[in-house]
């Protein structure tokens, strides 16, 4: 997990067009801890969404064979139910509920090692095609270094 860079997953340990798994460990130190919070750095909720967000949209984009990318249009539902703390191991959870007409909705779970929810929610996500090739190859190199199939 590069938070500065929002590389939010370092790995994806399932997959299937219905469902991935993937993991993260957050880093022990980035500026983000600075201000949340002094003393006692925690990863703010929106990172642990985005976490979500990632694994949902990669989901789609394997779903859809790489002929459209995911953007994130919708958050609904989300609960933060732990804190995350610096060094964490995390598993993100995505399920495919709907894709259609232009938009994709996941379900999102986001976990520590041992199998407590830390968080979850509802993403709806905007499908479009790639803007141009680069970034189709950007994203296929990434989906390489995660472990999927490009």
């Amino acid at each position: 997990m590069r938070l500065e860079t929002f590389d939010m997953l370092d790995a994806v340990l399932e997959h299937s067009p219905a469902h991935l798994l993937a993991s993260a460990r957050v880093p022990e130190q980035s500026p983000v801890f600075e201000g949340h919070f002094p003393g006692f750095p925690l990863l703010p909720g929106v990172l642990m969404v985005e976490a979500m967000a990632q694994a949902g949209g990669w989901l789609v984009v394997m779903a859809g064979g790489f002929t459209r990318m995911a953007v994130l249009a919708k958050v609904s539902e989300a609960k933060m139910r732990g804190m995350v703390r610096p060094g964490a191991a995390l598993r993100i959870h995505a399920e495919l509920v709907h894709d259609g007409s232009g938009y994709a909705v996941t379900r999102g779970r986001l976990e520590d090692d041992g199998g407590a929810r830390l968080a979850d929610a509802e993403l709806t996500l905007k499908t479009l095609p790639f803007p141009d090739p680069s970034l189709e190859g950007l994203m296929r190199a990434r989906a390489v270094r995660l472990g999927l199939p490009a």
